[in-house]
């Protein structure tokens, strides 16, 4: 099902944010909402640019350099040529796939199953990582993905049994955490909720592509988000801790009791009206880009009508910001800002039935 949906446009990473939202409804959908009105062409253009720049950028590793780089960033890029539905087994970014994944795969601790690249990064590029081979399970061909390679044997592993790693990890890493959530190691004893929600997604997509994750792993770290949500509705990096304007916290807390189908809660329902008052801040600052990502996933669970009229301002102020050669620039790298501005546009591709709120 998840090839099918893929030839037809559309990701898997944006089927769990549509199916996270489905819940009890039973009434007709908008059919504006569930199939879309066709992708804008400027949409497509800086798609089709930015994808251009990330092809013509990466390594003969798989991966990106420049900037911050790791399994987190090289599975944002995987996400990227995935999301407006090109074939990754015989597409024109599916030799760029397959390399992308062989240098994820490769880099993941064997015994662990912890994946940050070449010893760098932390939690987020688990969390990142995790949700691309979500994604490209189910998609891409085991047969074909080390069909051509020359690692070895003994060094291959396939997707579904890396992401079944990266989800032990994740959980063994709950499981030593007072909170029940995570931060930048897999050790940690405190948590924060920009690590935890890039994890739970990770998880959350994982189980939607039928990896086992129990319940109770969820639920902990769903708690773990109502205890930073503040009365007014906005979400504290750290409990009892504001560590300043937290709009993008707050997205991150509003699609993850979104995807949860925690959206009966209380704390959705104030987390959802704190971005929308505020959905037009941040996009100046050092973190634009991380902003944006949650941001469109955000509002388009929460207020459809509120996430048009963003959309279309953002694709405006993207279309100002892309280079000639198709990239974004951002303090963390060109291809993290290139693949995030892609994942923040890719919400237009919508082209199924199942691609509903």
């Amino acid at each position: 099902m998840n090839k099918n949906r893929l030839l037809l446009g559309l990701s898997s990473f944006l089927t769990l944010l549509i199916l996270g939202s489905t819940e009890l409804e039973t009434h007709a959908q908008d059919p504006t909402i569930r199939y879309g009105t066709g992708v804008p062409a400027t949409v497509r253009s800086i798609n089709d640019r930015s994808l251009r720049y990330l092809t013509n950028t990466q390594l003969e590793d798989g991966s990106w350099a420049g900037g911050q780089n790791g399994a987190g960033i090289t599975g944002i890029c995987v996400m990227a040529f995935m999301a407006s539905g090109e074939d990754p087994d015989y597409g024109p970014y599916a030799t760029h796939i397959r390399k992308a994944l062989q240098n994820m795969i490769m880099n993941q601790n064997p015994k662990t199953g912890y994946m940050t690249g070449y010893g760098r990064g932390s939690m987020y590029h688990h969390g990142f990582a995790m949700l691309a081979l979500s994604e490209a399970y189910g998609a891409v061909s085991e047969e074909l993905l080390w069909k051509e390679s020359k690692v070895p044997a003994n060094r291959r592993r396939t997707i579904g049994k890396a992401l079944e790693l990266a989800v032990r990890c994740a959980l063994t890493a709950q499981k030593k955490n007072p909170w029940g959530a995570w931060r930048y190691s897999p050790e940690s004893q405190d948590a924060d909720t920009t690590v935890s929600g890039t994890v739970l997604m990770g998880l959350l997509g994982a189980r939607n592509a039928g990896i086992e994750v129990p319940n109770e792993a969820i639920d902990k770290a769903l708690t773990f988000f109502q205890t930073c949500t503040m009365r007014g509705g906005g979400v504290s990096y750290q409990p009892m801790s504001s560590h300043g304007d937290g709009v993008t916290r707050t997205a991150i807390g509003t699609l993850v009791y979104a995807i949860g189908k925690r959206k009966d809660t209380p704390e959705y329902k104030s987390a959802s009206e704190y971005i929308k008052r505020r959905m037009d801040q941040n996009i100046h600052s050092r973190y634009a880009f991380y902003n944006l990502y949650y941001m469109a996933q955000a509002l388009f669970q929460s207020d459809f009508e509120a996430w048009q009229a963003w959309n279309r301002r953002i694709i405006e102020r993207l279309q100002g910001m892309q280079q000639e050669d198709g990239s974004f620039t951002s303090s963390y790298g060109t291809a993290y800002a290139t693949g995030m501005a892609v994942l923040t546009l890719a919400l237009n591709y919508r082209l199924l039935p199942i691609y509903e709120r």
